[in-house]
């Protein structure tokens, strides 16, 4: 699975590293009809992306597949001796009696 990062670089620094001009530092260079289609131009260039690899633990997943479980599924586990089912089916009950 790949997460793409966002840039938390200002818009100037990140324009600058990707090799694009800062439309604001051009603008006091030039004149104002210039400056204007070259704003349109660089700011459509100037994006980066980056992608990290996520692993996730064992003890992570199991903790998802337990938030995740239907109540069928908790039922049937608790019919087979889980005790961790057990007392959550009993948590449940008692908040409906109560």
């Amino acid at each position: 699975m790949t997460i793409q990062a966002v840039s938390t670089q200002p818009a100037a620094t990140t324009a600058a590293n990707t090799g694009a001009q800062n439309p604001q530092a051009t603008a006091a260079a030039q004149p104002a009809s210039k400056t204007q289609s070259q704003s349109n131009t660089t700011t459509q260039g100037s994006t980066s992306t980056a992608s990290y690899a996520v692993t996730i633990s064992n003890a992570a997943r199991v903790a998802l597949a337990e938030a995740t479980e239907t109540s069928v599924q908790t039922a049937q586990e608790a019919d087979r001796g889980d005790r961790q089912a057990q007392r959550l089916l009993a948590k449940e009950q008692a908040n409906k009696v109560g």
